[in-house]
């Protein structure tokens, strides 16, 4: 099955919701970043649950037949990127999060808090 650019991005902020990942934001990058559509960005109190947050989106996503190109940071678990094309999620220890910023340095991007959907 096909999904479009925001459906994946959707499907990337559930499976970290479901591992109970804080401060969820879709920042839409198609105006502002000639390298990918979305970045989702999401934070964790400590690196297992970074870890576990990143291996949740790849499982849920793989099951829908969607798979990584890339990932960094796994080792530390500190900021985890992977890579999904049109498509990339930063999963951050809160510190990191914070440090770096993403989203005051992509301030441009139009950005979207993700809520849990009850229906789901």
């Amino acid at each position: 099955m096909d999904f479009t650019t925001k459906e994946i991005a959707h499907k990337i902020a559930a499976a970290a919701c479901d591992k109970k990942a804080k401060d969820i934001l879709l920042l839409n990058m198609e105006n502002v970043s000639p390298v990918t559509d979305y970045f989702i960005i999401a934070s964790a109190g400590n690196n297992i649950l970074v870890k576990a947050i990143a291996d949740n989106i790849e499982d849920k996503l793989a099951e829908a037949g969607i798979f990584v190109t890339h990932k960094e940071g796994y080792a530390e678990g500190r900021w985890i990127l992977m890579d999904y094309g049109n498509c990339v999620a930063h999963i951050f220890i809160e510190e990191e999060r914070e440090f770096y910023n993403l989203e005051q340095l992509w301030a441009d991007a139009p950005s979207e808090e993700f809520v849990e959907s009850k229906n789901d």
